[in-house]
Parts: structure tokens; C-alpha cells; sequence
């Protein structure tokens, strides 16, 4: 598994130390900014992710800024991302089990740094269930159809 992360400012200490979780479990990724503690623009990191999962690059990603709200709403806007914005380990869980969510959202001021730790492992091992979610992954990919920005790649 490939994993993509960024950060703006506001969560580039969390993302340091998811850094040196993924590196500690062996875990291949790559970094794609920002790179210091310089304020930046979240949308001009947190897109990179978004579109190199859409396009098959990363299988996962991991997004954050200080609260999870921004980086997750500019990921959800790129047909095919599912972002969620987690806070606890149930909702990262069902996040991946029930809905396949293929980006992880995160807020630097809303989870300490342990917790948020466990919620990584938590949306990187868990697979997803399909069955009768993937008809509501259909459905999600008939929406972005519908408003002219999507792409049929729910299908498995």
C-alpha cells in the first residue's frame, strides 16, 4: 500500500509525527507538502493527495490542517475521493468499512497526537465490507455522474 499525506501549516506537526508512524510500521509513502511551518494555502497541498488517489497513484491518503473541515471538503470535491473527516477510531473504522473512504481527513487542534495515531492504524487496516455498501458506493458515483464531474470507477 502506497500512501499519500499533506499538510498546510496548521497540521504539519501531526503529519511529522504520522510520518514517523508510517515509517516506524514499514509503510510506503510520500510526503507532499508542505514542507515547514510556513503559512500556505491548504487547497494547493491537499489536492495533490485528493488527485493522485483518484488517479490510482496512492491507494490511500492522508490529509491535514487544524481542524480536518477544509482539507476534507477540497478532497471530496475530486470525483472518486471519499474523504472523512475522523475524530475517533469507530467513526475511522466504519469510515472504511461501510463506505470505502479512500482519504483520511484530520484536525491538528481536534485530536492529540496519540489518538490521532490510533485512527491512522485504524483507517489503514481495516478493509472494506462491500456487500451492500457497494450499492451505495454506486449511488454515490451516479451523483457525481448526474452533476457532470464524475467518472464510473466504483465499480469492482
Amino acid at each position: 500500500m502506497k500512501i499519500a499525506l499533506a499538510s498546510d501549516h496548521g497540521g504539519f506537526n501531526l503529519k511529522g509525527m504520522i510520518l514517523d508512524y508510517l515509517e516506524h510500521e514499514s509503510l510506503l509513502y510520500e510526503d507532499l507538502g508542505s514542507y515547514d511551518r510556513e503559512k500556505v494555502d491548504y487547497p494547493d497541498f491537499t489536492l495533490k493527495v485528493a488527485e493522485g488517489v483518484a488517479a490510482g497513484e496512492y491507494e490511500k491518503g492522508i490529509v491535514i490542517c487544524s481542524t480536518g473541515l477544509g482539507v476534507s471538503m477540497v478532497c471530496n470535491k475530486v470525483p472518486g475521493i471519499r474523504a472523512a473527516l475522523c475524530a475517533d477510531c469507530f467513526s475511522a473504522r466504519y469510515a472504511r468499512e461501510h463506505n470505502d473512504a479512500n482519504i483520511l481527513a484530520l484536525g491538528e487542534r481536534v485530536v492529540g497526537t496519540g489518538l490521532a495515531l490510533s485512527i491512522v492504524e485504524v483507517f489503514l487496516h481495516t478493509p472494506f465490507q462491500g456487500g451492500r455498501h457497494q450499492r451505495r458506493l454506486d449511488k454515490i458515483g451516479a451523483i457525481e455522474k448526474k452533476y457532470g464531474n464524475g467518472i464510473e470507477i466504483f465499480s469492482r
